[in-house]
């Protein structure tokens, strides 16, 4: 069977699960605000045994649904290179097949962010590939750090704290 750009991505995303990892160390955790602007996106970077690197999307602050699927950076690589200039987040959409349709685009706000791609002036939601070598210096000391890694705590909202505060002050006077 010859496999073309087209068919050896499909072929790499039906497999993936079965390649995938039993576990992902979690390297750290960032925000950033999706490609409309309008919600703020939390996403881990990750690595396995074999340091291969993950991203993953965590929250939105927004209401759009989307995967917390792990995905290799292998795989958004072949993603990127496969897909038609100028970048949009349509090159994604295999990677998450039967998920949301948000997931793509908030990975690139996320790829955005780690500045493995950079908006074209003057298309809307366009891009286009940037140098790699600063994150991968990034993702490398991440890997070789010592220091667990971190990663977000949700706080309880505040209104119901301030619920609690109020009942204890009540019983005790």
């Amino acid at each position: 069977m010859i496999l073309n750009a087209e068919t050896w991505v499909s072929y790499l995303i039906t497999h993936r699960r079965k390649s995938m990892p039993d576990s992902i160390k979690n390297l750290k955790t960032f925000k950033c605000p999706s490609l409309s602007g309008k919600s703020t996106l939390t996403y881990h970077l990750g690595c396995d045994e074999e340091q291969k690197v993950y991203v993953r999307i965590y929250n939105n602050t927004g209401n759009g649904f989307f995967s917390k699927e792990w995905v290799s950076l292998d795989l958004v690589n072949e993603a990127l290179k496969n897909a038609a200039e100028p970048i949009t987040s349509i090159a994604f959409f295999k990677l998450f097949k039967r998920q949301s349709v948000n997931t793509p685009s908030f990975l690139l706000a996320a790829l955005k962010n780690e500045k493995l791609v950079q908006p074209i002036k003057g298309k809307q939601r366009c891009h286009e590939l940037a140098d790699p070598k600063p994150f991968l210096g990034k993702m490398q000391k991440l890997m070789s750090s010592k220091t667990k890694p971190k990663t977000v705590r949700k706080k309880a909202p505040m209104k119901k704290k301030a619920a609690v505060s109020r009942k204890k002050t009540a019983k005790t006077v």
